[in-house]
């Protein structure tokens, strides 16, 4: 653990003890990988303001995102399969989210259920909503997500249809894994993963499994998800979901301006500057690098985060000086949770804190509600 002293560290430890196919899930992007590396490449270019001879006593990281108090304005994104990273590893990723005093985003495609996740934790947590053809389906992870006591739903807008990402259509991936020689080869070089898989019961997705129609088997499983994502998604859908749900809502996907006023026009909470880690349309543009374009075109109309690229807490007080409120991070927690389980989780969040916060210090800042674009070099 002394030798984990960034991002970068986590990632090298969980590509050596998670199997290739659910270590490239995470760590990949869609076609070209272009807007997956702009996400990174583009907080490079921005650079910040050091100054001197400032107060640097009694600093806080300390804020808010949609009402709800943060130890620091970060949450875990939602990301499928967080449990083939590590064996119970939504439930594992929302305990360390919660005694770190961050939001943890359930993902529609977890391995751990909302009803799992609940039962292990003792703060609320944020429910992400993908919509599905199947409308009694929708109604009832709304329901479900209720009665688990969420406190916020985060709805998908940017999935209607799924991206192409090589990597993962390359390595045959599944959940469960298939037993063909590759994949029996990838596991059997991993057995720490094994053991951790061969002690619990949750290896497939467990928000579905169950609880769709027409589900019978793991088999046709796969398949119901392929084809169950609703290409006829539009605006109109959004307040159905805003009234079913009607608790704090979130819209996550924006990265237009047009679609930033049509957001707002919704009455959401928050929206999410985001791209899909780069996962979806390659080609589209880093979402740092539309942050400030949507922050003017609608940051006086509702809150606005930011998803996609964060590395570093320099990255976070980045996102937050170019007006964002919140930030999310989905790659650097499932880093850690594959190196260390939920004791990784918490290593990313010290991590992200600590370099947010000595940053702060540097360039004159004790409080992140403080943080604005004059920590930003300007040429």
């Amino acid at each position: 653990m002394s030798t984990v002293l960034e991002i970068a560290d986590l990632k090298k430890l969980a590509q050596r003890r998670v199997p290739k196919m659910f270590f490239d899930y995470a760590d990949s992007g869609a076609w070209t990988e272009s807007t997956y590396r702009a996400n990174e490449s583009d907080f490079a270019n921005i650079k910040l303001r050091q100054r001197v001879l400032v107060d640097m006593t009694d600093r806080s990281l300390a804020t808010t995102m949609i009402g709800q108090n943060v130890t620091m304005p970060v949450a875990l994104s939602p990301t499928g399969l967080a449990g083939m990273q590590h064996a119970d590893g939504e439930i594992l990723a929302a305990q360390a989210a919660a005694e770190f005093g961050v939001p943890f985003t359930l993902s529609t495609m977890s391995i751990c259920s909302i009803e799992d996740v609940a039962a292990a934790t003792k703060k609320p947590f944020w429910f992400q909503l993908y919509v599905m053809k199947d409308r009694d389906f929708v109604r009832n992870l709304i329901e479900r997500a209720k009665v688990a006591g969420c406190s916020a739903l985060v709805l998908t807008l940017d999935l209607q249809i799924l991206g192409q990402r090589h990597k993962d259509l390359r390595n045959g991936l599944s959940a469960p894994p298939k037993f063909t020689p590759k994949h029996i080869w990838q596991m059997m070089t991993r057995p720490q993963w094994c053991l951790g898989m061969m002690g619990t019961q949750r290896r497939t997705f467990r928000n579905i499994d169950g609880h769709a129609k027409g589900v019978s088997d793991l088999s046709s499983l796969s398949s119901w998800t392929a084809e169950q994502f609703d290409p006829k998604l539009n605006w109109d859908d959004v307040e159905w979901i805003k009234n079913l749900w009607g608790g704090p809502l979130i819209l996550k996907g924006i990265l237009d301006e047009e679609d930033a006023l049509m957001a707002a026009k919704t009455g959401a909470d928050a929206i999410i500057v985001s791209n899909h880690g780069g996962r979806q349309l390659d080609g589209a543009p880093s979402s740092i690098s539309m942050l400030p374009r949507i922050v003017d075109t609608v940051g006086d109309k509702v809150e606005i985060h930011l998803d996609g690229g964060i590395r570093s807490g320099q990255d976070v007080l980045k996102a937050i000086a170019l007006g964002a409120k919140g930030t999310y991070i989905g790659r650097p927690f499932l880093y850690g949770l594959g190196a260390m389980g939920k004791t990784g989780v918490t290593k990313a969040l010290e991590i992200i804190a600590r370099e947010a916060d000595i940053t702060m210090a540097l360039c004159g800042k004790r409080r992140i509600t403080d943080v604005d674009s004059s920590i930003l070099h300007k040429d």
